[in-house]
């Protein structure tokens, strides 16, 4: 089972695996289905600073959800 961190770009999230949660997916939706793509820890905690800060700038009310997420899966 997977559990979403972020939101990476238009279309793309990133995902931690519930049961050992030092093991991350890109994952990409399609048209045609999902693509996963397994990410290093330290890519992984890039794209959720960037969604933490990108949440900062544009809709501060979710800022601390993601807070909390990002917290609960690097700390």
């Amino acid at each position: 089972m997977l559990y979403r961190v972020a939101a990476v770009a238009e279309g793309k999230d990133l995902y931690a695996t519930l049961y050992a949660q030092r093991i991350f997916f890109v994952v990409t939706l399609q048209s045609k289905g999902a693509s996963f793509e397994v990410v290093p820890l330290m890519d992984a905690r890039h794209y959720a600073e960037q969604n933490l800060a990108r949440a900062r700038r544009d809709c501060p009310e979710a800022q601390a959800h993601w807070r909390q997420l990002f917290d609960q899966t690097f700390i």
